[in-house]
């Protein structure tokens, strides 16, 4: 059973920046598949960013030139670094994890066994 810890939400002004951590236990970070999605209110849970065993990324076209996802295997730790962020990021964060890779469906929340708790990120005008 993925444990996933996520830390490091927040509030901050348009423009500015966090950066969100999600810790893993009970399994290598270097054996999952994992990835960020975040659900604002009245929304669906959407995959924002996803990160393969061996390093490889993909994003949504929303965050794309302005996340990046990225992992230390050393700490078995997951990374989303959040710059020129607007109100429309304005959400829960949630770090997921699986051991089966979900190829072209990396976006689709029922492709992952494992989630944390959320993390909360709003962004002020």
């Amino acid at each position: 059973q993925v444990q996933l810890v996520e830390s490091g939400g927040g509030s901050v002004e348009a423009g500015g920046s966090l950066t969100l951590s999600c810790s893993a236990s009970e399994y290598a970070s270097s054996t999952l598949y994992m990835a960020w999605f975040r659900q604002a209110p009245g929304k669906e849970r959407e995959g924002v960013a996803l990160i393969d065993r061996r390093g490889g990324t993909k994003y949504a076209d929303s965050v794309k030139g302005r996340f990046t996802i990225s992992k230390d295997d050393a700490k078995d730790t997951l990374y989303l670094q959040m710059n020129s962020l607007n109100p429309e990021d304005t959400a829960m964060y949630y770090c997921a994890a699986t051991l089966w890779n979900p190829v072209n469906s990396w976006s689709l929340a029922d492709k992952y066994n494992y989630w944390g708790q959320g993390t909360q990120v709003t962004v002020s005008s």
